[in-house]
């Protein structure tokens, strides 16, 4: 069968001067195939955001559990991003990366069949393992295509379809869940792995590594001890039960666990022939901070994206698709700015594209500290639209600075750190502002409480108000208005002290994303006119 399919795909290559490697539309075909798998793989990270609170009452768990299905994708996937590069070296960068695809795709429709939150969480990690080898190998397949004086604009372009599939990720799994259920989120996904199934086995050509290099199997157990001890700690610092808190012997096991996989991982990696994450590709400065930013972008950013929906919905009553279609000028505007910054990145250098897309993306989260019960439409866009416009000016300049003097060689290694910087980012972020969010919560609800004054004329005006609220609404006798009246002021409270930790998290993302700036100021690479010289990639 295989064969057979191969001996088309040499017929039509061969009739087809396009996709014979040389031509001139061969590179933005390639690109086009990469395009089409990115946007699947990251329609999937974007998707569930919508959906947390369905998934809360279709399994009947807690928040916190439900997170872990955000948290545990963004892990896993970044676990698998340093073995993309060993794969692609040893399997073949086009067999590498379609397998990615197939992986991503099987996995999306088992999580269509999850018949609980463990099953769904575990085929979740299977997407992410697809996912893993998708992104850095795509990345790795368009620097290797284009020559680096067009590499900032295929970038670009190339960050479209991640933009596009984050924007729409939401609006339609928001029309999904109205009109539908939650299982076809995830279907979605199967028409279109299948199509980049295709249009990646006709388009891409194979390349391998011509030195072949042994797994380093020790420093994934390391890496993935170090992630996932330190991702649990955070991420149930504060959990519904975990009575103890931090101190509790299961969190502080995590933290032990986390720093012993940490000390081990950098000892392995050290002295081992052949590391799974080559650390002398941080002696490139650009390199090293780039991937600084990076990580701490994906604190901040992706951090705090996934509060947006949940407040939408808890506080402002917003149906999935009303939450989801907040979302869609954020792609369409990073869609708009990504080439431009591709254009200025190829022109002047990366710094100022950079800084301009992080300040607009931290006054937008600063912003969304002012949310409010009673915030209006245009209060919710405005930061949206900025956080849009922002993305586009941040990822393609920093993504060509960072790789601009790593060797061909090293660059698909390369390519899966500038990832794995940002996803693991964000889980920690995820799992860091989640618990951030019980943990003000509680605190607004303890200041409200007492705030709350039984002696007060307001406080008893308004008990009074609610009890005729409760009797002719509902009837019954004036004791159970009382306690109705009360649980009603309860429940007003509980919502103030939600949005009001919604606004301390998203002011905390704000500064650590400015935080961001600090490393590019530190950023070696030179400004270069057009038509100046340009780096070059040394094996």
């Amino acid at each position: 069968m295989f064969s057979g399919l191969s001996r088309l795909r040499g017929r039509l290559v061969d009739s087809t001067p396009s996709l014979q490697p040389g031509h001139a539309s061969y590179p933005w075909l390639v690109l086009v195939a990469t395009c089409i798998a990115t946007f699947m793989g990251v329609l999937d990270s974007t998707i569930v955001n919508v959906a947390l609170n369905k998934l809360t009452v279709a399994f009947g768990v807690s928040t916190d559990i439900t997170e872990w299905v955000l948290t545990a994708y963004m892990l896993a996937f970044g676990v698998m991003l340093p073995a993309s590069g060993w794969l692609a070296d040893h399997m073949g960068y086009k067999a590498t990366f379609l397998a990615g695809v197939f992986i991503f795709t099987l996995g999306s429709f088992l999580c269509s069949l999850s018949w609980d939150m463990s099953s769904l969480i575990f085929f979740r990690v299977l997407q992410a393992l697809g996912a893993g080898v998708i992104m850095p190998v795509g990345m790795t397949l368009i620097t290797r295509e284009f020559p680096p004086e067009k590499r900032g604009v295929a970038l670009g372009f190339w960050s479209i379809s991640s933009a596009a599939s984050a924007s729409l990720g939401p609006t339609i799994g928001g029309y999904l869940i109205d009109n539908y259920s939650w299982h076809t989120i995830f279907d979605v996904n199967v028409p279109v792995g299948i199509l980049a199934l295709l249009v990646g086995f006709i388009v891409l050509r194979e390349h391998k590594s011509e030195k072949s290099r042994s797994f380093d199997l020790l420093g994934l157990i390391a890496m993935t001890v170090f992630l996932c001890g330190l991702n649990l700690a955070l991420a149930d610092g504060n959990a519904a039960w975990n009575t103890d808190g931090w101190t509790s012997d299961f969190i502080l096991c995590c933290f032990g666990a986390s720093i012993v996989g940490l000390v081990a991982f950098l000892v392995v990696e050290s002295w081992t022939e052949h590391p799974l994450i080559d650390l002398s590709l941080y002696k490139d400065r650009d390199f090293a901070l780039g991937n600084i930013v990076l990580f701490i972008f994906g604190l901040g950013m992706f951090g705090s994206t996934f509060l947006l929906p949940l407040y939408l919905q808890s506080s402002l009553g917003y149906t999935p698709l009303q939450a989801g279609m907040v979302f869609l000028p954020m792609g369409v505007l990073t869609a708009v700015s990504a080439p431009i910054a591709g254009a200025i990145n190829d022109r002047i250098g990366a710094r100022v594209p950079i800084m301009f897309g992080l300040l607009l993306m931290a006054a937008s989260l600063f912003v969304n500290r002012y949310l409010s019960l009673f915030s209006e439409i245009e209060q919710v866009m405005i930061p949206i639209c900025m956080r849009g416009f922002g993305m586009g000016f941040i990822f393609a300049p920093l993504s060509a600075v960072s790789i601009s003097r790593i060797p061909q060689r090293k660059m698909a290694q390369a390519s899966g750190l500038t990832n794995i910087l940002r996803q693991i980012g964000g889980s920690f972020g995820i799992a860091l502002f989640g618990t951030m969010l019980t943990t003000r919560v509680k605190f607004h609800i303890g200041s409200l409480g007492q705030a709350v004054s039984l002696y007060s004329p307001s406080f008893n005006e308004v008990m009074a108000r609610l009890s005729r609220f409760a009797i002719d609404s509902t009837g019954g006798t004036a004791g159970s208005a009382i306690s109705k009246s009360q649980a009603l002021l309860m429940e007003r409270l509980g919502k103030l002290a939600f949005v009001a930790a919604v606004g301390d998290v998203f002011t905390i993302a704000a500064l650590v994303t400015a935080a961001a700036v600090i490393p590019v100021l530190l950023l070696k690479e030179s400004h270069r006119r057009a038509g100046g010289p340009r780096p070059v990639m040394v094996d």
